[in-house]
């Protein structure tokens, strides 16, 4: 398992939408991701870093392990 980087949160937009997530709402700073198969919703802080532990949290959402995650980066 790889260690998280540092990244905003519009790079974790970029990330999830290149693992099939879809823009489907901002309230603020929050970003609402969407997929649909499988169903997975994420709520994204469009912040310019994001914390580890929250970056963790979204990639356990989104049912992805770190590697795939950065992967995707």
């Amino acid at each position: 398992m790889g260690t998280l980087p540092k990244i905003s949160g519009a790079e974790c937009v970029k990330a999830l939408e290149k693992a099939g997530f879809y823009f489907k709402r901002q309230r603020g700073s929050h970003i609402v991701l969407r997929r649909d198969d499988p169903f997975a919703q994420v709520v994204v802080p469009n912040h310019k870093q994001l914390d580890r532990g929250t970056l963790r949290a979204i990639i356990r959402q989104a049912d992805l392990s770190v590697d795939e995650f950065l992967s995707l980066l």
